[in-house]
């Protein structure tokens, strides 16, 4: 009988990470170290397991899940173990005359206990990727897997209890409930990837401690393609970054494109034409596309597609099969802007097209709604891609492909607005679940007398001289010349 994880669970979970972290446990660089390496053996020794409950989860192809979640998880562990000592040293940081004689440095310390809630759509990519910052910053760090992938919740959970130290490192599967009861107890810090919905929730839940929060949370991310680009690859990448990524069930994938009336038919022969080449004439059979990730999703999704004056603007797709889960690739052209496609994040594989009389208008269409994770534009006009990066307020953008900027560890990755707050990736995920704290070593030599009371004018004068470090005005009141 598997046993029900109750109130008091969560509050003895949390004393007991507590515990080892007040210890001392997880402070050291050799533990930190050490528990990254064996998320590394994790990654090289149970691959094939790994595919096989993305696969089981989510229809993932095995490519998809070796290189997008695999992969990338070696690159990030592998750099933190590199970078560790670097980024555990403290910072050397200047001084004022005010403090003279005196050196100073940031000192970057573990919050203490935190809690990782991760998402379904890349379970084992975005399990781990926090789980990494928490641990080279020193932190006892409980992970919840989602529920929506219980293949993968279930091999985090064996995977990290036979490998990690369970003093310190802790995984508690479950649902509604289990979130709950973990999100009534006080941790250091939060860092949840979802919904923008589940991201309100976790917030209130937060601000009973007063606990920070990062939230990396999603939004309709748009992709502008200007007449000026190279179509064939435009359409290529448009594509790998919308179906090859999970099938659209990203948080940055392409949730709409904005292009002008004259170029539009281009634009949707050139995607036709790649999605065919890709997934052949019939994509429903595609093995090398993710399916939805269960019923209530391709509900979702179906309702969108056939509310009113929605399901007669489908150019491409459309076809679906709720037994399998299944929904091919879909391009609307033109679907009124208050619809439920353009109004919530699409996570699936239709792709609406906005038609626009000029390509400037793609800029209000993109500030009349909230700021999305990310903004893409295909151009190859220098003063466009200067003013989008200048203007368009997203949580990040690129110029010419999809997503790509995920991968680029100097990059930080995170939303803005309802997108999200906080960032992680490389450094990024250290200093998300680090405090920087300010340490002044200040001597005993050269106390001086100003600073005590009595108090006198010409003490008060020095004392402004100091502190607005004006060496003119210093020398003045010394020599009596002010």
């Amino acid at each position: 009988m598997v046993k029900v994880f109750q109130a008091a669970d969560a509050t003895d979970l949390v004393t007991e990470l507590r515990r080892s972290f007040d210890d001392g446990v997880t402070r050291g660089y050799e533990w930190r170290v050490t528990q990254l390496k064996k998320l590394l053996l994790i990654c090289d020794n149970h691959e094939p397991e790994i595919v096989s409950a993305l696969h089981d989860d989510l229809g993932k192809p095995e490519l998809e899940s070796s290189v997008y979640e695999v992969a990338l998880l070696r690159n990030s562990i592998n750099l933190a173990v590199k970078q560790l000592k670097d980024w555990m040293a403290p910072d050397k940081a200047k001084t004022s005359l005010t403090t003279f004689p005196a050196s100073a440095e940031i000192v970057y310390e573990p919050l203490g206990v935190v809690l990782v809630i991760s998402a379904w759509n890349y379970p084992f990519l975005l399990s781990i990727d926090p789980v990494i910052g928490a641990i080279s910053a020193g932190n006892a760090v409980v992970l919840k897997p989602s529920e929506l992938a219980p293949a993968s919740s279930s091999l985090l959970a064996k995977l990290l209890e036979q490998y990690l130290d369970s003093s310190a490192v802790r995984v508690v599967e479950g649902a509604v409930i289990e979130t709950t009861l973990l999100l009534e107890q006080k941790w250091d810090k939060i860092f949840y990837t979802g919904s923008s919905r589940i991201g309100r929730i976790i917030m209130m839940a937060a601000a009973k401690h007063l606990t920070p929060v990062v939230l990396e949370l999603g939004g309709k991310s748009p992709v502008v393609i200007d007449s000026d680009t190279n179509l064939k690859i435009t359409a290529k990448r448009i594509i790998a970054g919308k179906w090859g990524c999970n099938n659209g069930q990203a948080c940055i994938s392409p949730d709409y494109i904005l292009t002008t009336k004259e170029f539009s038919p281009k634009v949707i022969d050139a995607l036709k034409q790649e999605l065919e080449a890709f997934y052949g004439k019939n994509p429903m059979e595609s093995k090398d596309m993710s399916r939805i990730v269960n019923s209530n999703h391709f509900d979702r999704l179906s309702k969108m597609l056939e509310e009113k004056e929605v399901s007669d603007k489908i150019v491409y797709g459309g076809q679906k099969n709720r037994d399998k889960l299944k929904i091919a690739p879909t391009i609307l052209v033109d679907v009124p802007l208050d619809s439920q496609i353009m109004s919530e994040e699409i996570f699936g594989p239709l792709l609406p097209i906005i038609t626009l009389n000029n390509l400037e208008e793609c800029f209000d269409v993109i500030r009349s709604r909230p700021k999305p994770l990310a903004a893409y534009l295909f151009t190859q006009n220098q003063k466009l891609k200067e003013r989008f990066a200048l203007t368009v307020s997203a949580g990040g953008i690129v110029v010419n492909d999809i997503a790509v900027h995920l991968a680029v560890p100097t990059l930080p990755f995170g939303g803005v607005g309802e997108s999200g707050m906080g960032s992680y990736h490389g450094k990024f995920s250290f200093d998300a679940f680090s405090h920087k704290k300010a340490v002044l070593y200040k001597s005993f030599i050269g106390d001086a007398a100003i600073r005590y009371p009595p108090y006198s004018t010409g003490k008060l004068r020095l004392l402004k001289a100091l502190v607005n470090s004006n060496i003119l005005e210093i020398f003045r009141v010394i020599l009596g010349l002010s």
